[in-house]
């Protein structure tokens, strides 16, 4: 059965899903992007992965548009005028989001919700504007279908926020993740309370380390798909990444993956990352003729590169001979401490690249801490996590977060599985989650053992939806597949139940 057939008849897909794997077939039968013969044994060793961008990427991979040039002039090119009111507004929105794309074909960045609606909230009835909102909400969870839209509330507390909030409780949707850019200085302590609360039940927001992410990127940035770091009005070019078990097999030991292994592999990702966005910027025509381009909702000088890793654990383990992963890294200092001499090496390597574009960034890449995909089964845990099943009590979790988080500008985070009593004690978790946030961790997620809507790597997904695929049906969330794999091959939602 030929590959195109497969798809056809996959009585688990819909139509929409069907219709982006087709066309990823045909996208992939362009070579133009010529490979050495020492990628091509990269990617059959399975130690460099493109994550599905395809042989011909014809738009950056992520895609963060200033959404506020929409709220103050409006779109010639979708002829929408500036919004006058939250109706209008959630309009222009819901048309624009159709027009974004991304590897996922669905905009990985609704937005900062509460900055861009404010305004027309305050001018409205709160019971009108919160089934505004709720109709804004329902179209984007039966539209976009995916577990990658992402949308962003705070630093401050606003009445949208908390609508927004309240909704999310109410409805239960696993679309669109939600992150808070968290900052004591500036989110009330009742706002962070709120949060908390939601994420509980809900499992969002998540909260992001604002200090530190406008440390990096400026107060202009967005937290997009999973918990990727990026800047408003640019994005991420590409994402391929290094799966750091696979290549620390390559090595004979440490010091040999230090000085030989990893540099030969970096250098190999970094020259593809090149190619890659040499083909996006100069020869698909997305920076050339996208309305998204020419009415300036995003620029080319504001995207990066992201070099993506994941199975640092699998890889100290590996290189230290550790069998039993509980006695491994996160929870050995030994591991732990050629773990950050790794991640020192890789980070000084992707410093020293200079890249043609990325103008903004000083002409360089950024690192990421991938969350990884379903097929990468337990021998690549996602980014620089304690593998599922080997967690310590939270606060050594999190102090051994706090120990990688600084190196992933793009992207990193952990996920907290909560016991029922934590909801009695919403004040104790934002006390935990302030203290983790000001030791250096970047992102904090969680969620309750018993939720129907669970974070699974960084995306969501609802069991309910799972026990669909289990039965062979359809689900609509394109992720629910993804989630399904993440949970029989890498036992992805059978991490440790904080009491």
């Amino acid at each position: 059965m030929s590959d195109a057939l497969k798809i056809i008849t996959d009585p688990t897909l819909t139509y929409n899903q069907q219709l982006v794997q087709l066309a990823k077939l045909g996208e992939n039968t362009d070579h133009t992007i010529v490979l050495s013969p020492e990628l091509k044994k990269a990617k059959k060793d399975a130690i460099i992965c493109d994550l599905g961008e395809g042989n011909a990427p014809f738009r950056p991979r992520y895609i963060c548009p200033d959404y506020s040039i929409l709220m103050k002039k409006g779109s010639e090119f979708l002829g929408l005028p500036k919004p006058k009111d939250l109706w209008e507004a959630c309009n222009s929105l819901l048309i624009m989001y159709k027009h974004v794309p991304s590897i996922t074909t669905f905009p990985v960045y609704l937005g900062d919700l509460d900055i861009l609606l404010e305004p027309f909230v305050k001018k409205m009835d709160r019971a009108e504007a919160k089934k505004c909102l709720r109709l804004f909400l329902t179209h984007i969870d039966r539209t976009l279908t995916d577990s990658f839209v992402h949308a962003d509330i705070g630093p401050k507390d606003t009445q949208t926020g908390r609508i927004i909030l309240e909704l999310t409780e109410e409805m239960q949707l696993a679309i669109p993740n939600l992150t808070l850019k968290y900052d004591p200085k500036l989110t009330s302590e009742e706002f962070a309370v709120l949060c908390a609360k939601c994420m509980m039940k809900t499992a969002k927001p998540s909260f992001a380390n604002y200090r530190m992410y406008a440390k990096d990127w400026g107060k202009d940035f967005a937290i997009a798909s999973c918990y990727n770091g990026l800047k408003i009005g640019g994005g991420g070019f590409t994402l391929p990444r290094l799966r750091m078990y696979e290549m620390s097999k390559k090595a004979k030991s440490p010091e040999q993956f230090l000085k030989e292994t990893l540099p030969f592999y970096t250098k190999l990702i970094l020259k593809n990352m090149d190619d890659r966005i040499k083909f996006i910027v100069e020869t698909s025509n997305f920076f050339k003729a996208n309305f998204l381009v020419t009415e300036g909702f995003v620029q080319l000088d504001n995207f990066t590169g992201m070099v993506g890793m994941v199975g640092l654990a699998e890889c100290v383990n590996n290189l230290l001979k550790i069998k039993d992963p509980t006695k491994g890294y996160g929870n050995n200092p030994e591991a732990d401490k050629l773990g950050q001499k790794i991640m020192d090496k890789l980070e000084g390597l992707v410093a020293k690249h200079k890249a043609k574009y990325a103008a903004a960034f000083d002409h360089r890449y950024r690192l990421h801490a991938q969350v990884g995909i379903d097929s990468d089964g337990r021998e690549n845990s996602p980014g620089v996590r304690i593998p599922v099943g080997s967690e310590p009590e939270m606060i050594e979790q999190i102090k051994h977060a706090c120990m990688f988080h600084k190196y992933f500008p793009t992207g990193v985070g952990d996920i907290f599985k909560f016991e029922e009593t934590w909801t009695k004690t919403p004040e104790a978790l934002v006390d935990v989650i302030r203290g983790a946030l000001n030791n250096g961790m970047r992102y904090f997620s969680g969620y309750l053992a018993n939720n129907d809507v669970v974070r699974v790597t960084g995306y969501l997904v609802k069991r309910s939806e799972l026990e669909k695929l289990d039965k062979g049906k359809q689900s609509l969330n394109n992720v629910s597949v993804f989630g399904k794999g993440a949970r029989d091959l890498s036992s992805a939602l059978d991490r440790r139940i904080n009491k």
